[in-house]
């Protein structure tokens, strides 16, 4: 009865949690965009030791890379989850992340298999379709295992169930659509500018990424089991190249998604060098407020006061948009309009012919 209990009130903390995080009442402008560092596994937890390697220590020298690169642009704080060789549970990383108010989660791993399989891969929360995506969650969540109590923290979550993994895509559906565009531009930069493998963009159930509320990605380095790749992500000279790449995937996407440079032309004077609109023909922008599972009515007093606010029923979730329109200047100004009401964590998506896109297909299309 009293372990019942218990799973009742973490859950319980975890839904208040989520809930303060989508309806905060902060009216903080963000001057800086936090980035938390997160290395995989660590002190007791040696993770993966494919070739005689340790995933741990590669994992931490990647991590310390990408922070040191990091700190020196203006406007960026770094936070790790560890800068050493210490042992950190799952909950208490996603913990950091929270209450650090992050802007983004990036947890950096090794793969292993039993065959020479290689490549890079990078993983978003999500319902694994193969049993292929289930076999590396369940490597990387089997580090609970090492924590006491974890039954009570994790609410009986097991990572060899395949049961307990259903509904785990909805806590962070929220961000789903960021989460990938950060994985794209990591992606493309290992297979554009390293030539690794590319095995792709994934969904599977970390937990992680489960209790980190913000956009969040996991990202498999390569395989230390392959005779190749294990020596190269165990190398200086590897270790530096996969950082740079995932820092400038790192900037790509604050640029997109932060927009620092276009929300500043709502504050500033006009020029004539200054654009007055960027129509993308066919794509309609909204900023998304919020998510949940409780149906409010759209009126400014349930919206710190935003006007003309849409409701929208998307995949067993109400979802709470503000503004519409195909010129991108002026969702940046709504944008700007929504964070200083007291929306810090809400977005930009787009939609093309009623189906949403990410922000960077958008992008992509043609301007009138």
């Amino acid at each position: 009865m009293r372990t019942n209990l218990l799973k009742l009130f973490v859950f319980f903390f975890i839904f208040l949690a989520s809930l303060q995080s989508l309806f905060a009442n902060n009216d903080k402008p963000r001057d800086r965009f936090v980035v938390v560092l997160d290395a995989g596994h660590g002190g007791k937890d040696p993770g993966n030791m494919g070739n005689g390697f340790k995933e741990k220590d590669i994992a931490l020298n990647i991590i310390l890379k990408i922070g040191k690169a990091l700190e020196k642009q203006e406007g960026i704080e770094v936070i790790y989850t560890r800068d050493s060789d210490i042992f950190i549970p799952l909950d208490k990383r996603a913990q950091i992340a929270n209450e650090a108010d992050a802007d983004l989660f990036v947890s950096v791993h090794c793969n292993s298999h039993n065959s020479q399989a290689y490549g890079t891969e990078t993983f978003v929360l999500g319902l694994h379709k193969t049993e292929e995506n289930f076999e590396v969650a369940k490597k990387e969540n089997s580090v609970i295992f090492l924590e006491e109590d974890y039954e009570v923290t994790y609410g009986g979550f097991n990572p060899n169930s395949p049961e307990s993994y259903i509904g785990m895509a909805l806590m962070q559906e929220e961000y789903l659509n960021q989460s990938i565009l950060l994985a794209d531009f990591v992606q493309k930069n290992f297979t554009n500018e390293l030539k690794r493998k590319n095995r792709g963009v994934k969904q599977a159930g970390f937990v992680v990424l489960k209790m980190a509320v913000m956009p969040s990605v996991l990202i498999e380095t390569g395989f230390l089991t392959n005779n190749h790749e294990g020596p190269y992500l165990n190398s200086t000279g590897g270790q530096n190249k996969m950082a740079a790449a995932i820092v400038e995937a790192i900037n790509k996407y604050a640029n997109t998604i932060n927009l620092s440079n276009l929300e500043s032309i709502g504050s500033t004077s006009s020029s004539n060098t200054t654009p007055q609109s960027q129509i993308y023909e066919g794509i309609t922008f909204k900023i998304q407020l919020a998510a949940g599972s409780k149906r409010l009515e759209t009126k400014a007093y349930n919206f710190k006061g935003l006007q003309n606010v849409e409701r929208a029923r998307e995949e067993g979730m109400y979802k709470y948009y503000y503004g519409a329109t195909s010129d991108y200047i002026k969702i940046n100004k709504l944008h700007n309009e929504a964070k200083q009401n007291g929306y810090p964590s809400s977005y930009i998506v787009a939609f093309k012919e009623g189906s949403k896109i990410t922000v960077n297909e958008a992008l992509k299309s043609k301007v009138n």
